[in-house]
């Protein structure tokens, strides 16, 4: 089931149009944006597993730390197939990388805590590189109409 899901957003996320250099992603809402951009793939899949495709494309504002393909792969193997077996976990681990309000890389301060949508905080570390629970930032900023995506370079999980 695994890899005909994301066999199907590989193919639909091939047929759009990449967001990171549009100058129309303000147009565009936080799960058009991330289906848009094949680095999303596992991400993609594991929201639509979640139930929260309907959430993330809301109003919000959110804002949301996306992993990247490359963060999910380096999970201990089996990680990604048990968690879409277990969507309690998984959305739990989802709603981790949310936070409700548009926060821009200008607003973080080092050792920022802010409340992610499961009710955990995370924590902001700002210097030679910006982190979130260990996690760097590897792009940050992309403006969508309902929020922000800053792109981690691992999945971060809560307590």
């Amino acid at each position: 089931m695994m890899k005909s899901t994301l066999s199907t957003l590989a193919v639909v996320a091939a047929f759009a149009a990449p967001a990171f250099a549009d100058s129309h992603s303000h147009d565009m809402d936080i799960v058009d944006i991330a289906a848009g951009n094949e680095i999303f793939s596992t991400l993609v899949a594991a929201v639509t597993a979640a139930g929260l495709v309907d959430t993330l494309k809301g109003d919000g504002p959110f804002t949301v730390f996306a992993p990247t393909d490359d963060a999910f792969a380096a999970l201990p193997e089996g990680t990604v197939e048990a968690l879409l077996d277990d969507i309690p976990t998984l959305t739990a681990i989802l709603t981790y990388h949310v936070v409700p309000g548009a926060v821009m890389s200008g607003d973080l301060t080092d050792g920022m805590m802010a409340e992610t949508v499961n009710g955990q905080s995370i924590t902001i570390g700002v210097g030679d590189t910006v982190t979130v629970d260990g996690a760097t930032v590897i792009q940050a900023d992309i403006e969508a109409s309902n929020g922000v995506i800053h792109v981690i370079d691992s999945v971060i999980l809560p307590e």
